[in-house]
This record gives structure tokens, sequence and C-alpha cells, in this order.
């Protein structure tokens, strides 16, 4: 795949780089230690257009394609030194943004997406429950019709943005016994009666990007913020996560980029035994080794995002996900080893860099649970029905 931008694109990815290494505050590490959001960041970001890229101008979007997407967030990537910021962006603009923008009436777009693009509010994506992670449709909250109205009941867990967020796309189901095709999606905001939000316990990584439980005690919401029709949460929901795996480690191709250039001209500098330590197979292995990862890394992650406006998305959503996620964490294990005490430090970045990317492995799907979805679009899995037999 031949990557050749136009000015529009490159134009972007310039504008959002030098936004990451100018504009942005640099108390990364003090505040990951204590897990605070910068809303001040935020606010910037909002300023610049980068939380509205993709929504229809009249929405108060710029309208760009999922493509030009990944390449502004790749130069925001470049340049952010905070990864739990872009995290917090994903969340707010992939699975809250955009199944607004894809499945909201008229009404809801105009209600909410111009202030979700200029950040005046932040959305959130609660899906996942106690018992319900990975399987995520088989989830126990439940939506029950009132009148003109649904009461919401039920508990939601590790939403990211949730201590900070306005508004949040939940699923629940109209029907435990109808199973996945009983789930529906609906808009709660902060300050519906019955709801509740409570900051979650600490995390390994990505700790500027806050998150937290949701409780639903009978919250009562008008139908008017269902999200789609009824029992079409499934493909709301679907839809999302193609959309959320395809684009969301787009800023992590700027930071690997960043941090591999960064390590090669530490190896210039730096010497041992004489020399410099880039003469050492074993280290300039590494560096090969990391280059090439990246590469791959971008092909996956752009062809994804070039399937985005098509039909039916095939297994690079999954695909490039998967490999960018454990790229990351491979290429940051192989800086740290050629740091060593100073990788290890926290003094440095590639410790945090390190807890970040094992986080992006766990969130929009474990990477396990990719390889799960990845076999059953290749036709590997089949309905493992007792007594059935062999595969036909």
């Amino acid at each position: 795949m031949r990557f050749e931008w136009d000015d529009d694109q490159d134009g972007l990815y310039r504008d959002f780089r030098r936004l990451g290494e100018e504009a942005l505050s640099e108390d990364v590490a003090e505040r990951d230690r204590a897990g605070l959001f910068s809303h001040e960041d935020w606010k910037a970001c909002a300023e610049r257009g980068l939380l509205g890229l993709m929504l229809p101008p009249e929405y108060g979007g710029a309208g760009r394609d999922p493509v030009t997407y990944a390449r502004a967030m790749e130069g925001f990537g470049h340049g952010c030194r905070d990864n739990g910021l872009m995290m917090a962006m994903g969340a707010h603009v992939l699975a809250a943004e955009l199944p607004v923008w894809k499945y909201g009436d008229e009404e809801q777009r105009r209600r909410y997406l111009p202030e979700l693009a200029a950040g005046r509010l932040i959305g959130a994506n609660a899906m996942t429950e106690p018992g319900s992670g990975s399987d995520a449709l088989s989830l126990t909250t439940t939506a029950e019709r009132d009148d003109g109205f649904y009461r919401l009941t039920g508990r939601k867990v590790f939403v990211t943005n949730a201590p900070v967020a306005d508004v949040f796309v939940v699923y629940a189901t109209v029907g435990r016994n109808l199973g996945f095709t009983g789930v529906t999606a609906f808009l709660v905001e902060r300050g519906d009666v019955g709801v509740s939000v409570k900051e979650q316990a600490e995390k390994m990584g990505l700790r500027t990007a806050r998150w937290g439980e949701l409780e639903l005690d009978g919250c009562r919401i008008p139908a008017s913020r269902r999200l789609g029709a009824e029992r079409q949460g499934g493909a709301v929901f679907a839809r999302t996560m193609a959309w959320e795996r395809s684009l969301l480690l787009a800023p992590w191709l700027g930071v690997l980029e960043r941090e591999i250039d960064a390590c090669v001209r530490h190896c210039r500098r730096r010497r041992q035994f004489g020399k410099h330590i880039g003469h050492f197979q074993s280290v300039s292995n590494r560096i090969v080794d990391m280059r090439i990862r990246w590469e791959l890394a971008r092909m996956l992650l752009y062809r994804a995002a070039a399937e985005l406006d098509g039909a039916e998305p095939t297994i690079f959503p999954e695909a490039g996900k998967l490999y960018v996620s454990e790229a990351a964490v491979e290429i940051f294990t192989s800086l740290t080893q050629i740091y060593g005490a100073l990788g290890y430090s926290s003094d440095g970045r590639t410790e945090r860099n390190l807890r970040d990317a094992i986080g992006m492995t766990i969130s929009s799907g474990t990477s396990d649970m990719q390889r799960v979805v990845i076999a059953g679009k290749l036709g590997i899995s089949w309905p493992d029905t007792e007594g059935s037999g062999d595969a036909k």
C-alpha cells in the first residue's frame, strides 16, 4: 500500500504534530503518577478541531474521511507525550460521537454532536459490566418501557472517561431472554436522575485517561434518547467497534516513529567498549526489527481506515488493532533493553510508554478476542452444537 498524502493531509499532520509538541502541557509524568486528566489540553485540542475532524460541517465538524483522520492523529501522536489524553480522545470520538452520527436521528445529532465536537461535552461508551467483558453482548443492564420513557437499571465498569463524561452511550437489553437480539443503545446524561458515577481502581497505565463505574438505578430517560431502533444495539456496537479498532491506535504510529528515531540518535551517541552501541549487532538488529514492525503496523492500520467508508468491514479492523498494539509492546520492550536502567526508570518515557502500550492490547477487546473475531470472519469457527458431528 502506497502512502501519497495530499496537501490537506500533510498540513493536518504538521499542524497536529505541532499542537502536541508546543501547545500541550509538559507535566505528563506528574499527572500520570497522580492519575489527572488535563481539561486544559482537552480544550486546546477541541479549539484546533481535533475532536470534530470526521463529523459533517453541519454538526460542527470538518468532514474529513477516516484515512485523513488517521493521518492527522499520527501527527498528533508524534508530538504528544500524553498517551492517556489520546486514549480519552479516541473513546470520545470513536465510541461516543460516531454512534450518534451514524445512528442518531436529526434531533440527537443537532443536540449532541456540535457540543461533543467543541469539547464542551465529553462522551463515554458504557458496555462492559462486572460479569460481561469479552462477551460484551451477554449483558444484564435492562431497559424497561415506561410509557414514553425507558427505565435503565444496571452497572457498567471500566468506562473510559466516566469520571469526566457528560453523556454516555449505554447498551442495555429490552429482554434478557432475547440474548444478542435484545440489545439496545441509549444516550444517558450525567445529570439524569438515577445516575451515579464513581472512580475505578488505579490503572497500570494510561492513567491520565480516567475510568470509572456507571450505576443506573431505575434511570428514567425519554424514548427520544434511544439511539437507533429498539433491538438495534448489537449493530450499533459492532459498527462502533469496527471504527474504534481501525482508528484508536492511529496516534501510536506517531508515538512509535518518534521513539524509534530517538533510540537511533541515542545509539549514535552512547559509547560502550570503545564504540557506539549501534555497532553491536544485538542492538542494531533490535532497531531493524522495530522499524519493520512499525512499517507493517502502519500498512495494516491505514488499510483498515480505508475500508471504513465501504461495505461490511473485513478482518482489517481487528487485524490492525491486534498488530499495532502488540507491536507497540514489543517495540517498547526492546527499547527498554537498549536503554537499560534508563529505560526501566520512571525518569524516562520508555517505562511509561510500555505500561500504556500494554493497556492498548486490552482496550476495545483483548488481543485474544481480536483473534477470535478474525477466526470467525475467516470461517474457521462454526456453531458449537452438541452432536453436530464434523463441519461440512
